[in-house]
């Protein structure tokens, strides 16, 4: 299936201030994230930022709220983005097909939505390298699980290379500097 940016949206899952500094390689983890939603933005793709219990783990991390202007999030307590109502409205507003996901834990958050989204009919594709967990054995044990639940992985560059189609395209120059 080729995934085009005419039917995509984007889900940034709890990238918060309490919970970040624990992931595993999280410098690598946020210099892709910014890549990722730098490129989705300039190919003009929606997207949703969640964070898991606020009050507890903070809030986004500065580097991620800063990439976007007018910044907002979904505040959410269940660990799958679909069992709150608020992610799940704006979900059915954007009438898309294909999710693109990145964000933390792996084994947590991204595995439940990720699965829950696929029970639902739409195709979540899982953002192998913007996505961490506090250990690379849980992230590894998501990747498996994913796998198993034939769920699309991918990584930042060729999702944004596969969005942006071909060289001739206006947001090619960006995307390219991005990845470079």
């Amino acid at each position: 299936m080729r995934i085009c940016k005419d039917d995509c949206t984007a889900l940034v899952i709890d990238m918060q201030e309490k919970i970040f500094p624990a992931m595993s390689k999280k410098e690598e983890l946020l210099r892709h994230c910014e890549i990722l939603i730098n490129g989705l933005q300039e190919l003009s793709i929606s997207t949703t930022f969640t964070q898991q219990y606020t009050k507890g783990l903070g809030e986004t991390v500065p580097e991620i709220r800063s990439l976007v202007s007018n910044f907002s999030y979904i505040d959410k307590t269940d660990f799958s983005c679909l069992d709150e109502p608020a992610y799940a409205e704006w979900l059915r507003q954007q009438n898309r097909k294909n999710i693109i996901i990145c964000g933390i834990e792996a084994h947590v958050c991204v595995l439940q939505t990720a699965i829950d989204l696929k029970e639902k009919g739409y195709n979540p594709i899982v953002i192998v390298d913007c996505i961490s967990a506090r250990t690379e054995e849980n992230k590894a044990l998501s990747l498996e699980r994913l796998k198993q639940e034939k769920i699309i992985l991918s990584s930042y560059e060729s999702i944004l290379f596969e969005l942006t189609r071909s060289s001739k395209t206006p947001e090619f120059r960006t995307i390219s500097k991005l990845i470079k």
